[in-house]
């Protein structure tokens, strides 16, 4: 196993580990509406600046800024096409048992946010690290929202709903291994564009996804400058 891939296997425990960890906590007490939107506001900063302090950068590096838009239009293409696949596949989540629906449309984002990671350590350089800290954090307000709707549907089901978290941390590690095994090899312009794709992603995760049910809690502006305190940790 070469360097690369046994980093990727070592740092994606961290978020696989949050994520379990936020969903056991979750199962038996699921947190108030104030503690999931700070988490997830503290979330999208670290993620936000991620980007702008190491991924972007290093896109810039190979000044190529047509194959940079274009991938990084195909990342944003390819994450509004998985959002209206995730909508649909949540509308079909019935009423008991585990919410199948609900826990794919979920997998996909988990899928790509493990992909992601495999990126970030096939470029080198410190942006695995980081992404490891970023996505952590993401996956920890994940685990904690997903256990939380799910012992809801399920009845009070608290095995059955760490299983189900557990399941979508598994799908977040084998995504980092597929994405780190298949960019083996390829040259660093290829390496950039994919890294553009990602960048669109994460910045989708941001604006999208964290922000939007960050803000479907309680507002406060305290719990609103954890966005700033997370950008301002990973910048510093």
């Amino acid at each position: 196993m070469s360097s690369n891939l046994t980093q990727t296997l070592l740092y994606s425990a961290v978020p696989v580990g949050t994520m379990i960890a936020g969903g056991a906590v979750a199962a038996f007490r699921p947190p108030g509406k104030k503690v999931t939107s700070g988490i997830q506001h503290f979330a999208a900063g670290v993620v936000f600046a991620v980007v702008a302090a190491e991924l972007l950068p290093d896109v810039r590096k190979q000044h190529a800024p047509w194959e940079m838009a274009v991938s990084f239009g195909l990342g944003v293409a390819v994450m509004l096409a998985l959002r209206v696949l995730a909508t649909r596949l949540e509308k079909r989540s019935g009423a008991g048992g585990l919410p199948w629906g609900l826990l794919g449309a979920i997998g996909i984002d988990v899928l790509i946010d493990g992909l992601i990671l495999g990126v970030g350590f096939a470029v080198g350089g410190s942006a695995g690290l980081l992404l490891t800290i970023a996505l952590g954090v993401e996956l920890l307000s994940l685990g904690l929202a997903t256990a939380a709707e799910t012992v809801g549907r399920t009845g009070g089901k608290k095995g059955l709903t760490i299983g189900a978290v557990v399941g979508l941390a598994v799908v977040f590690a084998a995504g980092a291994l597929g994405g780190g095994t298949a960019l083996q090899g390829l040259s660093k312009e290829w390496l950039s564009m994919v890294l553009s794709f990602g960048c669109a992603a994460l910045l989708y995760l941001v604006t999208e996804e964290l922000l939007v049910e960050a803000h479907e809690g309680a507002e406060s502006r305290w719990v609103a400058c954890l966005f700033f305190v997370g950008f301002l940790v990973i910048f510093l």
